[in-house]
């Protein structure tokens, strides 16, 4: 048995005027660390792999971390089993999840993260995927899983990108706000956190933390949405007892 579950679950990759996970860099190195010298990026999210994790590489190499790529793995699975630490990359949740499943990951990846303890880290989509179900992306379904069930690394579910409505806007279209209340109407959802552009949630065992430069909006079934700033404690959505009583 490895130690508690750690997870960086980070609402986008790049920030208005920054590059490539600029904004978070210090929170990764925080997050991995001195123990983690390899982390295992997984790029399905986006149709260009390569690229895709070149880009992924030279962040992590200017952070003083190397960096291997799944999809140049003849084995995913084993990949997973070796692997230091995990990073899922941001694009299509749909993609994403389907090429999971397509590789046998779901199972690999939870027992690494919330048995073996190695550090998770997600962003846009794949802190989606860390969630309970996709049922709250913002994406397309451009692909079809065989299931919109996810890793199910924390038990309630995540808006990563989450927009406030503009008052001044003239679009008559779903807010993202109406479009959770609807996923509510359903019974038995869970919570749904929406991360603003900046935001991240950092859990480490059974403590949740809100981090970053913007806040969050925290919406739970039959209540009115409440806002966060970061600093906030949301250790009490890791506990399934406890949200019976939200």
């Amino acid at each position: 048995m490895g130690g508690p579950r750690r997870l960086l679950l980070v609402s986008n990759s790049t920030l208005h005027g920054g590059g490539y996970l600029g904004h978070c860099q210090q929170h990764i190195k925080s997050f991995l660390g001195e123990k983690v010298s390899r982390v295992l990026f997984v790029p399905y999210a986006l149709h260009d792999r390569d690229a895709y994790a070149r880009r992924a590489r030279e962040r992590f190499e200017s952070l003083g971390y190397g960096l291997d790529s799944i999809h140049e793995s003849c084995d995913p699975v084993e990949a997973v089993r070796k692997s230091e630490a995990i990073f899922v990359g941001g694009g299509n949740t749909f993609r994403l999840l389907k090429a999971l499943y397509d590789n046998s990951l779901i199972q690999e990846i939870r027992k690494r993260v919330l048995e073996d303890g190695i550090p998770y880290m997600g962003s846009s989509a794949g802190t989606n995927v860390a969630t309970i179900s996709i049922n709250t992306t913002n994406d397309m379904p451009i692909v079809y899983p065989p299931s919109l069930q996810a890793l199910g690394l924390v038990p309630f579910n995540i808006n990563p990108h989450y927009l406030d409505p503009d008052l001044k806007s003239t679009h008559m279209g779903e807010t993202r706000e109406e479009r959770i209340r609807q996923y509510h109407e359903e019974p038995n959802t869970p919570p749904v956190l929406g991360l603003r552009e900046g935001a991240m949630l950092l859990v480490e065992g059974d403590k949740a933390t809100l981090q970053g430069v913007t806040g969050a909006r925290l919406f739970l079934r039959g209540k009115k949405p409440t806002e966060h700033e970061p600093g906030t404690d949301f250790s009490f959505l890791l506990t399934d007892s406890n949200l019976q009583k939200l």
